[in-house]
Formats: C-alpha cells, sequence, structure tokens
C-alpha cells in the first residue's frame, strides 16, 4: 500500500488532542508507541466475546481463546523468520525476557572466572542480569567500548574474546542513540568462538525487518509495547537447541506434563517456560499489531521515518548552542537526543510539554552510556513513529527554540 501518514494518524485516536492549548506532538515513541484503534478494539473484543483461560479447558470458549493465542504465536514466529513456533516465548516483555535468559542460560554455562560479554550502550534491563550473574558466580563483566562516532568497537569487540568467554549479550540498537549495531557481524564472531549471542530488539522491532535464521542469533528478545501492542506482553526467541538444554525459569500451572509429591514432568516447549495464566490477550495485540504494521509495510514506515529524522537534524544542527548525538552513524533509527548547553534536559523536557511536545528526558535506563559521554545529567530524546508528522517536527523545532530562549 502507499505510504499515508494522514490515514494512518486516523487509526490512533490518542494523537488528536491538544495539550496546554497545543496540538499534541507525541515524540516518545521509543518509551512506548501509541495503540491504533485496530489493536484497542481487538483487545475489547477480546474480553466482550471471547475471553477464558488458555490450554485448560474444554469448552467453547477456552478453545477458541487457545487457538488465537496460538496464532498468535505463528505471526510472531513468521514475523521473525523463526524456524518453529514453539522457539517462540511468550514473557512480559524484554525485561523479563532477558531476566529469563540470564537465569536459565547464564546460570547453566557461566562459573567462576568465566566471562559474558556485552557493550557501553546496552540499557539496563541488558546489563543488570549480567552484572548480578556475575556478581553471583564471580564472573567477569566485559564491556565493548565505543569508538570515536558513537558506534561501537569493533575490532575492541574482537579482543575480548578468550576461551573463558561463555556469553555475548549485545543491544540491537540503542534507546538513546538510535545507533544500528551491525549484529550479523557480531553473531558471526561470537559463533567462531563458539560463544551464544543474545539479542536485545526492543528498538528495532518496530524499526527494522528482522529475521533470525538469516542472522543467526541464539536468542532474541522484544516488548509488545514498542510496536503498537499492549503492554505486558514480550517475545523471547530461542534457537531450539538451546530452549531444549535450559531449565524453565519459573514453576506453576500449564508448564507441566505431570506432577507426584516427589517430582515434576515439564511440560514440552514453548510451555515449559511459560507458566501460569499468561497474558494471553496481550499476545492476541501483538498479533493484531503485527499484522498491522506488515500491512504497512517496514519498508515503507523505515523509509518515512528516516526522512522525519533528517529533517529534525537538518532543522536542529541551524540552531545554535544546541549539541546533538550520533548523527554520524552510519546506520541510525528515527532517535534525535540532544541537550541546550548549559540547560537541564528536564527543563527543557517541561518547556517542551508546555507547547505540546511530548519528548524523554534523562538517562534512558543507560546510565553507563551517559557516563562514557560525559553527559551526566542525560539527554532530552526525541523518538518519531509512522505516525509523526514534518509539522510535528517543525512544532518540536520551535519549542527547543523557545526552550532555549528561556533557559539560556
Amino acid at each position: 500500500m502507499d505510504f499515508d501518514v494522514q490515514k494512518i494518524r486516523q487509526d490512533f485516536p490518542v494523537l488528536n488532542q491538544t495539550i496546554n492549548g497545543h496540538p499534541l506532538a507525541y515524540l516518545d515513541n521509543a518509551a512506548t508507541t501509541q495503540k491504533p484503534i485496530q489493536v484497542i478494539e481487538a483487545v475489547a473484543d477480546f474480553y466482550k466475546y471471547k475471553n477464558a483461560n488458555i490450554h485448560r479447558g474444554a469448552h467453547y470458549l477456552s478453545n477458541l481463546a487457545t487457538d488465537l493465542y496460538e496464532q498468535s504465536r505463528q505471526t510472531v514466529q513468521k514475523y521473525i523468520n523463526a524456524a518453529h513456533d514453539y522457539e517462540i516465548i511468550f514473557t512480559k516483555g524484554t525485561t523479563e525476557g532477558l531476566n529469563l535468559i540470564a537465569n536459565t542460560l547464564g546460570e547453566m554455562l557461566i562459573h567462576k572466572d568465566d566471562e559474558i560479554i556485552i557493550s557501553i550502550m546496552e540499557h539496563h534491563a541488558n546489563l543488570v542480569p549480567w552484572q548480578q550473574l556475575a556478581m553471583r558466580k564471580q564472573a567477569k563483566l566485559k564491556v565493548i567500548p565505543f569508538a570515536d562516532d558513537y558506534q561501537l568497537d569493533f575490532e575492541a569487540y574482537k579482543k575480548l574474546f578468550t576461551d573463558k568467554t561463555k556469553l555475548v549479550a549485545i543491544t540491537h540498537v540503542s534507546n538513546s542513540l538510535g545507533t544500528i549495531n551491525p549484529i550479523k557481524d557480531y553473531i558471526q564472531v561470537a559463533h567462531q568462538h563458539n560463544v551464544p549471542i543474545i539479542i536485545d530488539a526492543a528498538q528495532s522491532i518496530q524499526h527494522e525487518k528482522i529475521d533470525v535464521q538469516a542472522l543467526d542469533c541464539d536468542f532474541l528478545v522484544f516488548s509488545g509495547h514498542k510496536i503498537y501492542a499492549e503492554t505486558g506482553i514480550g517475545v523471547v526467541y530461542g534457537k531450539e537447541k538451546w530452549l531444549e538444554q535450559i531449565p524453565p525459569y519459573q514453576f506453576g500451572g500449564d508448564m507441566i506434563k505431570d506432577v507426584t509429591i516427589e517430582k515434576t514432568i515439564f511440560a514440552d516447549l514453548p510451555l515449559k517456560f511459560e507458566a501460569g495464566t499468561t497474558n494471553y490477550v496481550g499476545a492476541y495485540s501483538l498479533k493484531v499489531a503485527l499484522d498491522y504494521v506488515q500491512n504497512i509495510g517496514l519498508e515503507n514506515i523505515k523509509a518515512y521515518e528516516k526522512k522525519l529524522l533528517n529533517y529534525a537534524i537538518e532543522q536542529i544542527s541551524q540552531i545554535d548552542g544546541v549539541e546533538y548525538y550520533a548523527t554520524k552513524a552510519d546506520n541510525k533509527i528515527s532517535v534525535l537526543s540532544f541537550n541546550i548547553k548549559g540547560a537541564h534536559p528536564y527543563d527543557v523536557g517541561l518547556i517542551l510539554d508546555q507547547m505540546g511536545v511530548a519528548v524523554r528526558t534523562g538517562k534512558h535506563c543507560t546510565h553507563p552510556l551517559m557516563y562514557a559521554l560525559n553527559l551526566n545529567n542525560g539527554t532530552a530524546r526525541a523518538s518519531f513513529a509512522m505516525y509523526n508528522t514534518f509539522d510535528e517536527v517543525d512544532q518540536f523545532i520551535n519549542a527547543v527554540k523557545k526552550a532555549k530562549q528561556m533557559l539560556s
């Protein structure tokens, strides 16, 4: 289909409102995306007419809900081109997914004096679980540093490997800078050393086509709320060989074949990792959201968002006294982090909000990255989605100019 931003905006009721007397320019999409009416209505319809607990009942509604849940799994499988639908595990989100892997694969592989490689640009969700695992196991965390251009130092990464390296965990896209890491190259190096690698795709799933078989990653995680679905739903993709080896993360109903007082026999994949009543309605919302994105076309979305970002960079570059980061990266998604010299980013964010512009301020759950760049107060971050417009970029730029005038 042809890309028509005005038609797309009609699907997002939240965008059609004023904030402090100004049209809302929602530029906080890296934190969470808004939800199209198709997702909102699908969730309401599920609760109105289809709701029952899954995998448990013999009655019509339970079978219907189960079928929709498993269809959702198959939709995710096709979206990321996993080899099997049972390689898709539903979680609460990226954070739970990474904790799941750290507490299963990590516990299995990491021992005293072993090494885990992460990068300096990781979100805390892909840092703290590995940090805590390393502390618990008396292992070592090794960090890929920055090169000079806000990209990771690939040559330094290759030199971090030793015979003690047991895991790599790296983000596909920096949530603070928008930098796209060449993860296929990172995966190839890890596999040359027979080391499994985990990819945090929370910031790429809504912008980039992901093919887990072509990438050959061992694990990949993302959240539904970053790609127009409900909150509280996420995905862990894992290669079958790893999912079969690692133990369950949680224990309870629906993840067992049989239980006696003496022992438990766990269910097969994927139910082994889905204890209790999962967010089956959230999983269905993810199916609807992925169908929505695919109907528009990821390539169309990516091309449009790139135009928005380039326009925003061009405009902000003309404002004296404004610093902006990672615009030299060869590959970048639609994130623009910036500061007004001499001003705290929180103050900038408050002024922008008074003019109807929603941005994120602070360290964006990437404290080590900010400290490495000497940005101890963090940044203000504008992040664009497919429903944003060039008029909203102009509104944002005018608000930045106003903030600079007030705070300088």
